[in-house]
């Protein structure tokens, strides 16, 4: 077979061949070590299906168990009696509420302590999904890498958990893979079947291949040209926030004493027995950060369960101790909901650097990321322009050219920082795995690190399995978290937004919006909500007309712990999340509600809208002014406020047509009819060339400002676009596309 060739190919030939047999042995060995581990998951899991099986046919026919949640107030005075704790938890993310509900259920005596408010750090801030992990698959197909596959494997088992005990919160979403290349059809339809193959019974439905025709279909907004089709693989998708929530009030269901806005501020110590041993940690000072007050909780196991801010509580118990974490930075962009189907999501495995980005539907909105870079810790972390960029960028390369991306269609754009456990040293945080730690240290401080959102309820039932071995803990029972159903769930169904509607006259909309977010609670938000003084719908004023959030879920918030405005806006609603200029003008309305609900005064009025406002430039608002002061330095000649007029001026034009972030013949015709000059085609088109730098039929903000710029340094004269802009009312809409 080698007649004819050089030695030089007949080499080449042999190493190609070579390579492809060793993947093909490794590929081989791996899919059986996976078939075998599936098939075992899938066993072992029958039991648990059955009886969530059960549970599920009889959830229709189940009315809500009547509990009211006890108050804020006599939450508080449990924890300031002196009672001392078997546990408490410091944190109030996915993991601390995990494993506060973890320990309740076991019958210990748990509490649970949050600085902010429950799920205001990177629990809040994740991409939405409830996953597996195909990339860490894949690393570990290639790298034959067990831990990988562990990883993956257990995230799957806990995705099926989740879903089921929160079908409220939670559902199944596909998610689609563009193939570009054909030796790609066969890679990611085998990757996409062992990824099944690992979930075993616990899939939530087989993956599927798609021709381009078809993959066009499902995803119109798709780019055709090069397509060799697609395949579909499916994960699960969430509301963070609410979901940690529902975690943390189902832990006080099950007795745990749990309170926000409290940071501990330094850990109790008793001697130690033994000389030479550690003083061991009995509990922590802790300040109510609404009033000052401080006071001690006592307790016999303590958790750290501070995602990213782990290290800052270890220190308070060893300064010298070395840091666990290495935080990486992950940043979203919201966009409007046409930029995707509504129910179909979308993976680019490969960006221009090698990373992974989803551009999912998210609460009718389109949500696109994630970057990850190392970064450093803070309360209110903030995307930057570049991140933001580089995003928008990657999203031009699959969508197809009716579909402008637009820098003025981002509604919100937001960072979170992923706790990883990692060497301090190390600075490559892309091929860091989320496995979780558990750690005491020699004062008995325990520590639960890393990790991921899917598997919160497995971290926490490790964690509380340590504390009852090492910290001669005393609970009635085992871990039973698999089997309790999530706060709203008991009596939820698909179709209980309909009663909704039907009892109360609440718009279809908001009443599918409020069991989607509150379960079988949603009827206790409806009881609370105002009449509208229309026909239809009956009751159910909104916070903000493009959005189904209402006003009595202020009110409802309240009762579940909510005590500012920022826990309003950013994780009792999703506003500052969706779209932070309905997040402002939202702002004042809530903040009032929650004065008549509270009591606040005019200075404690004031004080909460300057802190959501401040909580709002980090979620959208401060990025617009950094693009602003930087179009500003761009031209050289304005100061920032010029620049803001002129977009006042701009956004009054390109709003005549609805076309984000341009004027177009259509927007330029109808602002000179209303201004009483009529004119014909060609007079636009010569209005347009005035400032139609790229000759794309549309003039944008950038040319617009250089048209301005010009007119101010004299170099235009007379420009007739200029006076139609100045002849315009400047009412503000602070937004292009309807974004930041």
């Amino acid at each position: 077979e080698t007649s004819g060739k050089s030695p030089l190919e007949f080499v080449m030939s042999a190493f190609r061949f070579a390579r492809r047999f060793a993947r093909g042995v490794a590929i081989g060995t791996t899919s059986l070590g996976l078939a075998a581990a599936g098939a075992y998951a899938a066993v072992s899991y029958n039991e648990q299906q059955a009886l969530l099986a059960k549970q599920d046919h009889n959830r229709s026919h189940v009315e809500p168990k009547p509990f009211n949640l006890p108050t804020r107030a006599k939450l508080l005075s449990q924890l300031k009696s002196g009672e001392e704790y078997d546990v408490l938890v410091v944190g109030g993310g996915a993991t601390g509420a995990g494993v506060a509900l973890d320990a309740a259920s076991r019958g210990l005596r748990t509490a649970l302590v949050e600085r902010d408010d429950y799920s205001s750090g990177t629990s809040s801030r994740s991409t939405k999904l409830i996953h597996g992990g195909v990339r860490y698959l894949e690393k570990a197909v290639w790298q034959l890498d067990y831990g990988q596959y562990e990883l993956v494997r257990e995230a799957l088992h806990e995705r099926a958990h989740l879903l089921r005990i929160a079908p409220h919160l939670s559902f199944a979403l596909p998610i689609m893979i563009p193939l570009s290349a054909w030796w790609q059809v066969p890679y990611y339809w085998a990757g996409s079947k062992c990824y099944d193959l690992v979930a075993g019974r616990q899939r939530l439905e087989p993956s599927y291949y798609l021709p381009p025709s078809r993959a066009l279909e499902a995803f119109p907004m798709l780019k055709g040209d090069g397509l060799w089709g697609a395949m579909i693989y499916y994960d699960g998708s969430h509301n963070d926030a609410r979901m940690c929530l529902a975690i943390a009030l189902t832990a006080v269901e099950q007795g745990a004493v749990i309170a926000n806005h409290t940071a501990v501020t330094r850990l109790l110590k008793r001697k130690a027995e033994k000389a030479g041993a550690a003083d061991r940690v009995c509990g922590v000072e802790v300040e109510d950060q609404l009033t000052g007050e401080k006071y001690e909780v006592k307790a016999k196991c303590v958790v750290n369960a501070t995602g990213p801010f782990c290290d800052s509580i270890r220190k308070l118990d060893d300064p010298a101790t070395p840091e666990i974490v290495q935080p990486s930075s992950g940043v979203h962009v919201v966009l409007p909901g046409y930029y995707s189907p509504h129910k179909m999501g979308l993976l680019d495995p490969a960006t221009s650097d090698g990373r992974v980005i989803f551009f999912l539907p998210w609460l009718n909105s389109t949500i696109a990321g994630t970057t990850d870079a190392p970064t450093t810790v803070s309360e209110r972390p903030m995307a930057r322009e570049e991140e933001i960029t580089f995003i928008m960028n990657e999203i031009k390369n699959y969508l197809n050219d009716d579909i402008a991306v637009r820098r003025g269609d981002v509604l919100a754009a937001w960072a979170g920082i992923r706790p990883l456990v990692s060497d301090p040293d190390s600075g490559n945080t892309e091929n860091i795995t989320r496995t979780h730690l558990v750690t005491a240290s020699p004062s008995g401080l325990l520590t639960i690190a890393g990790g991921k959102w899917t598997t919160y309820r497995a971290m926490a039932a490790d964690c509380v399995d340590f504390a009852v071995k090492h910290y001669g803990l005393k609970p009635t029972n085992g871990c039973v978290t698999e089997e309790i159903l999530l706060h709203g769930a008991e009596a939820y169904t698909p179709t209980l937004f309909i009663r909704v509607v039907q009892q109360f006259g609440l718009s279809h909309e908001v009443a599918e919006h409020l069991v989607q977010t509150y379960g079988d609670k949603a009827f206790d938000v409806a009881k609370l909500a105002a009449i509208t003084g229309k026909h239809w719908p009956v009751v159910g004023k909104r916070l903000s007309p493009d959005y189904p959030y209402i006003e009595a879920e202020v009110r409802h918030a309240v009762r579940e712990y909510a005590r500012t405005a920022t826990d309003i806006i950013a994780r009792r609603t999703r506003l500052a999340f969706l779209n932070v200029q309905a997040g402002k003008e939202a702002l004042p309305r809530i903040v009032q509600i929650m004065a008549e609900e509270l009591g606040w005064d005019a200075a404690r009025q004031k004080a909460e809208l300057d802190d959501a406002m401040g909580f709002l430039m980090t979620t959208g608002l401060g990025q617009r002014k950094q693009l602003r002061e930087k179009q500003a330095q761009a031209t050289g000649d304005f100061t920032v406020n010029e620049v803001m007029e002129h977009r006042r001026q701009f956004d009054r034009l390109s709003k005549e047509h609805g076309t984000p972030d341009s004027i177009t013949l259509t927007g330029l015709q109808r602002a000179l009819h209303r201004l009483g000059q009529d004119v014909d085609e060609p007079t636009l088109l010569d209005l347009v060339a005035e400032v139609d730098l790229d000759n794309n039929g549309s003039i944008e903000f950038e040319e617009y400002l250089q048209l301005m710029r010009a007119i101010k340094t004299g170099k235009v004269v007379g420009s007739r676009l200029a006076a139609i802009a100045q002849k315009l009312d400047p009412v503000s809409t602070e937004r292009s596309g309807g974004g930041v």
